[in-house]
């Protein structure tokens, strides 16, 4: 058995990053945090992966931060105020804006429980696939804190301002069919299909141009907070260069002559 906190395996074009500290509800730990980082970091650069699935080993996908650590002041929750705003930006911040730059698909698989950082984690990823068993909840006003890794921007951006302020200041933890109706996951399974459920939609993200893939998913999160005429300029822009990829023209050639296209990410 791993004792790593983060077990990192392949199959076909889609890596997959299980969070590994199941003792713990697969907490954050300052490893877990260097681990996650440095693997997107190599995933980003190498070519035979065209996308990217969260999980959590056990029952639970992540309760994020470490209550122990936290009752106990150690870690990174220990110091002063302002030594802890200095860990939170070292450390637990390092994690949204190493996903907020990664450039291919991220699917978060939710296996079971997404509590405070958890439920963030899964909200910085691209597309949810959740559990029937799920449960989610942004709960860090039940222990007297914030959501101190950007959650509440997370969680407006995926549900809209009023239902994000709902659940953010009464701490509700939903199930998997409430944050399916409030669109915060867009497919639930049953528990034992999860895995082959998202396996699949990262199948179907991968057949299609790597290259496309990535620039569409700049065009989507940048267009976020600007107006139609900068969104156009972007799109212009990222267009001429998708135009002159080898993808492309292998794109229209496997149309015109009836065949599947064969992308490298070219």
């Amino acid at each position: 058995m791993s004792t790593s906190h983060l077990i990192c395996s392949q199959e076909g074009y889609t890596l997959t990053l299980t969070l590994n500290r199941p003792e713990a509800r697969n907490a954050y730990s300052e490893e877990m945090i260097e681990l996650l980082c440095a693997s997107l970091d190599r995933a980003e650069l190498d070519r035979s992966v065209r996308s990217v699935i969260i999980t959590g080993a056990g029952p639970c996908f992540s309760a994020g931060g470490d209550l122990k650590l936290m009752r106990d002041k150690g870690g990174m929750f220990e110091g002063d105020q302002v030594e802890l705003r200095a860990r939170y930006m070292q450390n637990i911040h390092r994690v949204p804006r190493r996903l907020a730059r990664f450039s291919k698909p991220l699917i978060a698989a939710i296996n079971g429980p997404a509590i405070g950082a958890g439920l963030d984690l899964t909200l910085m990823c691209d597309l949810r696939v959740a559990s029937s068993e799920a449960r989610f909840g942004s709960t860090f006003v039940k222990v007297g804190l914030i959501p101190g890794d950007g959650g509440a921007y997370y969680l407006t951006r995926a549900v809209g301002l009023a239902k994000a302020l709902e659940l953010t200041l009464t701490g509700r933890v939903i199930d998997s069919a409430e944050a399916e109706r409030i669109g915060l996951v867009s497919r639930v399974v049953e528990p034992s299909e999860l895995m082959s459920a998202t396996q699949t939609l990262a199948d179907e993200l991968n057949t299609n141009a790597p290259l496309a893939v990535q620039l569409t998913k700049a065009a989507a999160y940048q267009s976020l907070n600007v107006g139609p005429e900068a969104a156009l300029q972007l799109a212009a822009s990222l267009q001429g260069v998708a135009q002159n990829t080898a993808d492309h023209l292998e794109g229209v050639n496997a149309i015109l002559e009836r065949r599947s296209p064969q992308f490298e990410g070219r």
